[in-house]
C-alpha cells in the first residue's frame, strides 16, 4: 500500500478487475468504491505495471554493476592479498584515521546555511560479530591499526553484513552462470518514496504501533507519561527496557525510553528526535483541524487525508526548499528541472549508491555540539549546549532538559559545517560515535566506507563516467577535481590508484558547486535520484488528479518554519528555516508566517467526497 491512502476490504467484482496488489498499492482515500468505474476513476488504469516499484522490503536499484570479489556476494576487501588496479584496497579504519582525522575547535562554519540543512541521513542471524574478528558471514568486520586510538581495548569493529535481498547472494549451491546473474542486493526497509514514510513507518506492522486506533480523529500516539510544555512527546518503544541512555545524575528516577517513530533511528540524537517529534505533532493539529472542518469523516477517512498532506509537505520541502541548496541551482536546473507530468516508466526506486554513498555527505555537515538556546537566544544556563557524542540516544535529555524548543532556537542560529577537505568530520563522529548493543564507541566514516565495500559499490572513477565526468587517472587530473593538493597526496599514498578511491569518500572530497554544497559528482548522483524519486512517483503532489488545484495552491504555501511556528513554544523563525540567521534581525513573528487554508479540505458529506476525488 502506498502511503496516504485509505486501505479496506473490496467487494468480491475487484478481484476480477485487477490484481488485489494493484490495489493495494494505489492511494484511494477514505471510501471504498461501489463500482468498476470508480474503481478505476480512484487508482487509474487498472493496466498499471511495475507496481512494486519503490516499495519497501524490496532491493535497492543498480545503477551500475555490483563489483563483488567473488562475483557474486563478497564484499571488496573481503580476501587478503586481493588487488584492484595492482593493489589491495586500504582499511576503511586506515583511511579514517589518515584524511578524517579532525580536531572540533578547526570545523568550519557555513556561512549561509543553518544546521536545518543536515537533518534531511534486520541484520541475519548466525555469528555474534561483537565476539569475532574474522569475515565470516554476516561479519565483516573493520580492522584496527596498529597504535589506533581504539587499539587499546580491541583489534577490530564488529560490522554487520546489510542483508541481502531474497533470492541474491547465495552461491553455494548454484551454478557459477547463475551465481552471476544472482548477485546479492541489498534490501530498502523503507519506502523510496518521499512520502513522510519516516512519521509513519514502512511496513503495516510499524504504521499500527504508531497510530492510535481508539480516537475518532484519525491521530498518531503520543507519550502517555510525559509532556513538553503541554505539547505531545514521541510515545516510548514498547520494547522496555530499551538501551537508550538515562540520566546518570538520577539514579532514582522514573525510566525514560527510547522514541517510538516511523524510522527507527529517531532517537539517535536529540536534533532528530526534534524533527520527529515536530511531525508527530503536525499530523495531530491538521487531523484534530480536519475532523472539525469535515464532521462526518470516519477516523480512518481523517488519518488517511492527513497522511497525505504530510506526504505532500515532505515533497514541497525537500524538492523546493532543500535540494536546490544542497547541489546547486545549476545542477538542479540541468538534473531534475521543472515538474511537467508523471512519467510511469521511470523506475523511482531509491539506488545503492545513492542511499550507501551520496546522501551520506551529510555526515560531514555534522557540527560538534548541539546548542541549545532560550526564548532569547541565548545559551541556557541549566540546560546548556551538549558535546553530539552526550546527545547519541538520550531522550531524556529532551524530558527533562527543557523539551524541544531549545533545540529548535539552536539548529535554527548554528551554521552547518561545510565541508573541509583538511577536516572532513568532527572527531566526535569518527572517535566517539555511540552505536547499539555493542561496547565502546565507534567511527562513522569508517562504517560508511564498509557500507560501500559491503554494497559492493564501483569505485570513484566509474560514478565519475557515469555521470558524464571525465576519469581522474593521475594526480593532475585529480587536482582538476579537488583543489588541495595535500589532500590529493594523501589519497594517492593510501589508495596507490585514483579508482581504487571509495565512491563515498571520492565523492565527498570533490570541490562543491557554486550556490551549493556538494562537488559535481554527488549533485549528478543526488540529482538523477530527486528526479526519479518526482518523476517516477504517481502520487507526486503536482501530478494532476492527486489534490485539487486549490489544494495545491494552498500546500506550496506552507514551510518548515510554519511547522516549527505551529507544533512549538518557538514565537520568531526565519522565513526560511535552512538559511542561517542571526537572532533577532533575521527572525520574524510566526504571526506573518505564510499558512495554508485546511478549509479547501470541506466537504458536504461522504458522497461529495468521492465526486471532488
Amino acid at each position: 500500500r502506498r502511503p496516504g491512502f485509505a486501505s479496506q476490504v473490496l467487494p468480491a467484482w475487484t478481484l476480477h478487475v485487477l490484481p488485489v496488489s494493484a490495489w493495494v498499492s494505489s492511494r484511494c482515500s477514505g471510501f471504498l468504491p461501489q463500482s468498476k468505474d470508480m474503481l478505476v476513476r480512484c487508482i487509474g488504469d487498472p493496466k498499471l505495471k511495475n507496481l512494486r516499484w519503490g516499495a519497501s522490503n524490496t532491493a535497492l536499484a543498480r545503477w551500475l554493476p555490483a563489483e563483488y570479489e567473488d562475483g557474486f556476494s563478497q564484499p571488496k576487501g573481503w580476501n587478503p592479498g586481493h588487488v584492484y588496479n595492482g593493489f589491495e584496497l586500504p582499511s576503511v579504519r586506515e583511511v579514517s584515521k589518515a584524511l578524517f582525522q579532525s580536531f572540533n575547535q578547526s570545523s568550519t562554519e557555513d556561512s549561509i546555511y543553518s544546521r536545518m540543512l543536515h537533518k534531511q541521513s534486520t541484520f541475519i542471524t548466525g555469528v555474534d560479530c561483537r565476539n569475532t574478528c574474522e569475515n565470516l558471514n554476516p561479519c565483516f568486520p573493520i580492522k584496527i591499526p596498529v597504535n589506533d586510538s581504539f587499539s587499546a581495548l580491541r583489534t577490530c569493529l564488529p560490522f554487520y553484513r546489510s542483508s541481502p535481498a531474497c533470492g541474491t547472494g547465495y552461491g553455494d549451491i548454484l551454478s557459477d552462470t547463475v551465481k552471476m546473474s544472482n548477485k546479492r542486493q541489498q534490501i530498502n526497509g523503507l519506502s523510496s518514496f518521499i512520502d513522510a514514510s519516516t512519521v509513519y513507518g514502512g511496513t503495516v506492522s510499524v504504521e499500527s504501533k504508531i497510530r492510535n486506533l481508539t480516537n475518532k480523529e484519525g491521530l498518531l500516539n503520543v507519550n502517555k507519561k510525559f509532556q513538553d510544555n503541554g505539547r505531545e512527546f514521541l510515545p516510548f518503544v514498547a520494547e522496555v527496557p530499551s538501551p537508550c541512555a538515562q540520566d546518570p545524575l538520577d539514579n532514582n528516577g522514573e525510566r525514560t525510553d527510547c522514541f517510538l517513530a516511523g524510522d527507527s533511528r529517531s532517537s539517535e540524537v536529540l536534533s532528530l528526535t526534534t524533527l520527529h517529534t515536530i511531525w508527530l505533532r503536525e499530523h495531530n493539529r491538521i487531523a484534530k483541524a480536519l475532523k472539525k472542518i469535515n464532521n462526518h469523516w470516519s477516523a480512518e477517512t481523517v488519518y488517511q487525508e492527513t497522511r497525505k498532506i504530510i506526504g505532500a509537505l515532505h515533497q514541497i520541502i525537500t524538492l523546493r526548499d532543500y535540494v536546490p541548496k544542497i547541489i546547486g541551482s545549476d545542477a538542479f536546473d540541468h538534473y531534475i528541472g521543472k515538474y511537467k507530468a508523471y512519467n510511469p516508466l521511470l523506475d523511482p526506486t531509491v539506488s545503492n549508491v545513492f542511499s550507501t554513498a551520496a546522501f551520506r555527505f551529510g555526515h560531514a555537515t555534522v557540527p560538534p555540539v548541539l546548542k541549545r538556546l532560550d526564548n532569547m537566544f541565548e545559551e541556557k544556563q541549566n540546560y546548556s549546549s551538549v558535546r553530539l557524542h552526550e546527545a547519541f540516544f538520550s531522550p531524556w535529555r529532551l524530558i527533562k532538559e527543557g523539551g524541544l524548543d531549545p533545540v529548535i532556537r539552536g539548529i535554527l542560529v548554528q551554521p552547518a559545517n561545510v565541508i573541509d577537505q583538511d577536516n572532513l568530520m568532527t572527531d566526535e563522529l569518527t572517535e566517539k560515535l555511540f552505536v547499539f548493543n555493542a561496547t565502546g564507541t565507534f567511527d562513522l566514516a569508517s562504517l560508511n566506507l564498509q557500507r560501500g565495500r559491503d554494497h559492493g559499490l564501483p569505485g570513484y572513477n566509474d560514478w565519475r563516467e557515469f555521470c558524464g565526468l571525465h576519469r581522474l587517472n593521475t594526480e593532475g587530473d585529480l587536482s582538476t577535481a579537488i583543489s588541495n593538493a595535500n589532500l590529493i597526496k594523501k589519497l594517492l599514498e593510501i589508495y596507490k590508484h585514483p579508482s581504487n578511491i571509495d565512491v563515498w569518500l571520492g565523492g565527498l572530497v570533490e570541490d562543491i558547486l557554486p550556490r551549493g554544497r556538494t562537488g559535481p559528482l554527488f549533485a549528478c548522483l543526488i540529482g538523477k535520484q530527486m528526479h526519479a524519486l518526482r518523476d517516477g512517483d504517481r502520487f507526486w503532489w503536482e501530478n494532476e488528479g492527486i489534490f485539487t488545484e486549490s489544494q495545491r495552491s494552498e500546500l506550496a504555501k506552507h514551510s518548515l518554519s510554519r511547522v516549527m511556528c505551529d507544533n512549538s513554544g518557538v514565537n520568531e523563525v526565519p522565513g526560511d528555516s535552512f538559511l542561517l540567521s542571526q537572532y533577532p534581525k533575521d527572525f520574524i513573528s510566526c504571526d506573518i508566517i505564510s499558512s495554508m487554508n485546511l478549509n479547501v479540505w470541506k466537504e458536504s458529506n461522504v458522497q461529495g467526497m468521492f465526486h471532488k476525488r
